[in-house]
């Protein structure tokens, strides 16, 4: 089915509750990117119990920033969880290797220099890491959406950064004026 693409980058999809799918269940993922070949996003709600300090470690970068080192990083979906992203605002965007623009204040960065300037305190403004990512083929997001596996709100920088991970999910349901505990966890249509 060949369906028209409306663009939901910078946009938030929040999973419904009747999306029986672990790696997305109760999930807020934040869209990166979407055109005619598909989708990429980030689930910016699901810490891994992993600290920067810790993946800095692993990956034997110095974490000089004692503000930073206990910042947790996230499982960014379930493709290419041996990749690191950096979500973030940034006043110099292209001091890193590979940044791209997502909306006007938000960058993706995807090389590892990103990762260690996060660790030695570099970012002027807020950030998020994020391990693996998720993806959709062409026209698979517009069907999920067709079915009532997510809704979608364009996001906002204070619920990206400034929410706690686990209220990250309502906060974004809030912005459409939804509570998500009140609603089914059967999937349906009228």
């Amino acid at each position: 089915m060949t369906s028209s693409c409306y663009c939901l980058r910078n946009h938030f999809l929040i999973s419904m509750p009747h999306l029986d799918d672990l790696n997305f269940t109760q999930t807020v993922t934040y869209i990166c990117d979407h055109s005619e070949y598909g989708a990429m996003g980030l689930v910016v709600n699901r810490p891994v119990g992993l600290t920067l300090i810790e993946l800095c470690d692993h990956l034997n970068l110095p974490c000089t920033s004692p503000d930073n080192q206990q910042k947790a990083v996230y499982s960014g979906g379930p493709l290419h969880s041996d990749r690191g992203y950096v979500l973030h605002q940034s006043d110099n965007p292209l001091a890193w290797a590979s940044s791209h623009l997502i909306a006007d204040d938000i960058y993706l960065s995807t090389s590892i220099d990103a990762i260690e300037a996060a660790a030695e305190g570099h970012f002027s403004q807020d950030y998020l890491v994020a391990l693996g990512c998720a993806s959709w083929g062409p026209n698979q997001l517009e069907e999920e959406m067709i079915d009532n596996v997510w809704l979608s709100c364009p996001a906002n920088s204070d619920i990206l950064f400034g929410t706690p991970a686990e209220e990250r999910l309502q906060a974004a349901a809030s912005v459409l004026g939804v509570d998500l505990g009140l609603l089914s966890a059967h999937s349906g249509h009228a």
